[in-house]
């Protein structure tokens, strides 16, 4: 097994990018195996390790298609909808409560 290439935090050559990096791009890995890594030193545990793949082998991100983003906005106003008072809330509501801050207000004060 071949060992990667490890590169320290800020000091790796252009040509390689993180998969954020490569999303802010307009790319995505692409099945290809990854090129090298990177680490950032920490005082007290061991350092924080980020994989690098190689830019000219990535591939264009695919395109959203109409079902995806039916799917995706389904999703996301499920979130949004109160199981409480069955309203969307204009905001994801927290998963600690459960239902809608307002709703929640009037759970604790009973």
């Amino acid at each position: 097994m071949a060992t990667l290439p490890v590169y320290q935090w800020r000091l790796a050559p252009d040509g390689y990018a993180t998969r954020r990096q490569l999303r802010a791009l307009g790319l995505r890995p692409g099945g290809q195996d990854v090129a090298a890594q990177l680490e950032r030193p920490r005082r007290r545990r061991g350092p924080l390790v980020a994989y690098l793949y190689r830019v000219d082998r990535a591939k264009s991100v695919r395109p959203m298609t109409p079902a995806r983003r039916a799917a995706l906005e389904a999703a996301m106003r499920a979130r949004r909808t109160c199981t409480n008072c069955r309203t969307d809330a204009g905001y994801c509501i927290p998963r600690s409560l459960g239902m809608c801050v307002p709703c929640s207000d009037l759970e604790t004060a009973a």
